[in-house]
C-alpha cells in the first residue's frame, strides 16, 4: 500500500490556494472571509463532504449532527473539511421516483468535485438512491472517496408486535383491504413503523446497497450495519473523516478500490443477505462506471451457488437492528469463507480478507453459517425468454414456492392508473391462478422505472384468502416488498419489448428453475402485433426530463445515461 505518497504541494487544492497570483489570492482571501486563516488550509487536504441532508428527507435527519463529527475527524487527522449539500433523493417523498433522479446526484457529486479545490471526499448517503449516485459519481471523478452510510432505523412496534418498513405496509395495507384489521389499526401501525432517524431497517434497497458499499470496500469495515441512532454510528463518522485525509495522502482512489474482485464480492453479499433486487440495476451502473464488465449472468451464476445467511425481513425474520446485534455484515462474509474474493482492497488500506478475519456471530439464527443456509442458492433468479429477450429478475425466496413454476392467463394493465382504476373491480376477469401484468412502468414509461413491480392482489381475491400471485411489470419492486413478482423485464414495453404487445387471456410460462418466461404465442402472432404496435408520445419536451427520456439505458444495462456510462475521463478546469 502506498503510504505518504503526496507533498503539500501535489495536493489538487494547492492548485487554488498555492501559487502567489491574483486568483488565488481571490482563493485565501474569500476563505479568509468564512473565517478561516491561512493555517487551517495551507498544506492539508481539503475534504469535500457530500451532504445528501435535507428536511424532507427521514432517512437522513441525523446528518445534521453526523457531518459535525465527521468534520472532527477531518480536523483530527490535519485536514480542512468543506461541506457541501447535495440532492437528497428522499425515496417515500420525490415523485415520480428517486430512481429517476439518481443520475442527476451522481452528476451533481461528480461536478461539484470536479469544479471546487477538492483533494478527496466524504459521501453521506443511506435512502436507497444516494448510495449508488454519490458513488458512480465519485467513481467517475475518481479522487479519494470513503462513504459514511446513514445506518437503518430502529425496530418498529406495535401492539406488541415488531414492525419492519415497507414489508408490513404492505402486509397490514392487504390485511386492511381484506376487512381483517380496522381503520384504527391501521393509523396506530402507522405512528409506530418508523420510529427513528434512519434509512428502513428491514433488507430494503437501502440496507442491501449500503452493505454493498462496505463489500465493495467503500466503507469502514463494519460501518454499514450500524444503527442510525448508536452512538457507534457517531464515532464511525469521526474514523471516516479521519480515514478520508490518510486517503488523500495514500492516493488511494475508487478505481483503485472497483475492480472485479470487489464486483464479485458486492454481487455475492447481495446474495447472502437476501438483498433487493434494485441492487441488479445499480451494481451494473456502479461497475461500468469504472470500466468492470458486469451483466445480469453474473448475477445469475453467483446465485446459483450463493446461500442465504442473513434471516432478515422480507425474505427471513429479523430486522437490521437485530443483525448488527448479531455481528452484521462482517460476520456474514466471513461466513462465506472461500465464495468471497478475500484479497481485494478496501478503504482502509486493508484486504477483505484482513478487515473480516476477527469477525464473530453472536445469534446463529439471524446469521446463518453455510451449512444451516435459509436458502441454500438462488436468492435472486434472472429469467429469459420471447417476453423478456434481454432478461427479467426474481427472488423467489419472496415468493409462495408453488408459484415457482407456473402458467396462468394474462390480465394486463395498459399503465400504473388502468391498474388502480381497475385492481379491485369486482367483475376484473381473474381468478389465483391469473397473471397480472403492468406496462408502462419502465425507464421511459414510469417514468423512472418506479417501485410498482409489486402490483396489489385484487380486492376479492384478498378476501378469500389470496396473497401472492405472479406478477410481471417492466418496473422495480422496493426491496422491503415481498412475492412472486417478476421485474425489470427488458427491452421494456415503452420501446416497443415484448412486454408491450401481451394481451388480456394470453398465456404466460414463469419456470424459475429453468430460468425461464415465456409468452404462449406464436412468432407469427407476435410479428403481426409488433407491426401494429405505435410508440407513446414522449412524455417531456423539455427540461431534465427531456434529457432523461433521450440518454437513459435499459434496466439490463444499469439505466444509467450513455454519456455517463464510459468514455475518457473529464480533466480537471484550468485555474483562470
Amino acid at each position: 500500500m502506498k503510504l505518504k505518497k503526496k507533498t503539500p504541494e501535489e495536493l489538487r487544492s494547492h492548485r487554488w490556494y498555492g501559487a502567489m497570483d491574483m486568483r488565488a489570492f481571490g482563493h485565501r482571501s474569500r476563505t479568509a472571509q468564512m473565517g478561516y486563516e491561512r493555517s487551517d488550509y495551507a498544506g492539508k487536504p481539503v475534504i469535500a463532504i457530500i451532504n445528501t441532508w435535507s428536511d424532507i428527507n427521514p432517512c437522513h435527519t441525523h446528518f445534521k449532527q453526523r457531518v459535525e463529527e465527521v468534520k472532527r475527524g477531518v480536523w483530527q487527522a490535519g485536514g480542512f473539511p468543506v461541506e457541501m449539500p447535495a440532492m437528497s433523493l428522499s425515496e417515500p417523498f420525490q415523485k415520480p421516483t428517486t430512481m429517476m433522479y439518481r443520475n442527476f446526484l451522481a452528476m451533481e457529486c461528480e461536478e461539484l468535485l470536479r469544479s471546487y479545490p477538492a483533494d478527496g471526499a466524504v459521501l453521506m448517503g443511506g435512502c436507497d438512491k444516494t448510495t449508488p449516485a454519490l458513488l458512480m459519481g465519485a467513481i467517475s471523478m475518481n479522487l479519494p472517496a470513503i462513504f459514511m452510510p446513514a445506518g437503518p432505523m430502529l425496530r418498529g412496534n406495535w401492539g406488541g408486535a415488531t414492525l419492519g418498513s415497507g414489508s408490513d405496509t404492505w402486509k397490514y395495507w392487504a390485511e386492511l383491504r381484506a376487512g381483517n384489521i380496522t381503520e384504527k389499526d391501521w393509523q396506530e401501525i402507522e405512528q409506530g413503523i418508523a420510529r427513528s432517524p434512519g434509512h428502513c431497517m428491514t433488507m430494503g434497497t437501502a440496507s442491501t446497497m449500503t452493505s454493498a458499499a462496505e463489500a465493495m470496500g467503500f466503507t469502514l469495515p463494519g460501518a454499514a450495519s450500524i444503527p442510525a441512532p448508536d452512538s457507534r454510528h457517531a464515532a464511525m463518522a469521526t474514523l471516516t473523516g479521519k480515514r478520508a485525509v490518510g486517503m488523500v495522502w495514500e492516493d488511494l482512489k475508487p478505481r483503485d478500490v472497483l475492480d472485479a474482485d470487489a464486483i464479485h464480492n458486492a454481487v455475492t453479499a447481495v446474495l447472502a443477505i437476501g438483498g433487493s433486487t434494485n441492487a441488479i440495476v445499480h451494481l451494473i451502473a456502479l461497475a461500468r462506471r469504472a470500466g468492470v464488465k458486469l451483466d445480469l449472468d453474473l448475477f445469475d451464476a453467483l446465485a446459483r451457488k450463493t446461500p442465504l445467511l442473513a434471516n432478515i425481513r422480507p425474505s427471513g425474520k429479523y430486522l437490521m437492528e437485530d443483525f448488527y446485534y448479531a455481528g452484521g455484515l462482517r460476520a456474514v462474509l466471513k461466513n462465506l469463507g472461500g465464495l468471497l474474493k478475500s484479497g481485494a482492497r478496501t478503504v482502509n488500506g486493508k484486504t477483505m480478507g484482513e478487515n473480516i478475519a476477527d469477525a464473530k456471530v453472536f445469534d446463529e439464527d439471524i446469521i446463518r453459517c453455510v451449512e444451516h443456509a435459509l436458502v441454500k442458492s438462488d436468492s435472486l433468479a434472472v429469467l429469459r425468454g420471447n417476453l423478456a429477450p434481454d432478461g427479467a429478475v426474481i427472488k423467489p425466496p419472496a415468493a409462495e414456492a408453488h408459484l415457482h413454476r407456473h402458467t396462468g392467463k394474462a390480465v394486463v394493465f395498459a399503465d400504473y392508473n388502468d391498474m388502480a382504476a381497475r385492481i379491485d373491480d369486482p367483475d376484473l376477469p381473474v381468478d389465483k391462478d391469473s397473471v397480472i401484468v403492468l406496462k408502462h412502468a419502465g425507464p421511459l414509461g414510469g417514468p423512472g422505472m418506479p417501485e410498482w413491480g409489486q402490483l396489489p392482489i385484487p380486492q376479492k381475491l384478498l378476501k378469500q384468502g389470496v396473497r401472492d400471485m405472479v406478477r410481471i411489470s417492466d418496473a422495480r419492486m422496493s426491496g422491503t416488498s415481498y412475492g412472486a413478482c417478476v421485474l425489470h423485464v427488458a427491452p421494456e414495453s415503452w420501446i416497443g419489448g415484448p412486454l408491450a404487445l401481451v394481451r388480456d387471456g394470453d398465456l404466460i410460462e414463469l419456470d424459475v428453475p429453468g430460468r425461464k418466461l415465456n409468452l404462449k404465442v406464436s412468432d407469427a402472432e407476435l410479428a403481426a402485433r409488433k407491426s401494429a404496435w405505435k410508440a407513446p408520445a414522449p412524455r417531456y419536451e423539455r427540461g431534465y426530463g427531456a434529457a432523461f427520456s433521450r440518454h437513459i439505458t435499459q434496466a439490463n444495462d444499469g439505466c444509467d445515461f450513455d454519456f455517463l456510462e464510459a468514455g475518457a475521463q473529464t480533466p480537471d478546469p484550468e485555474i483562470h
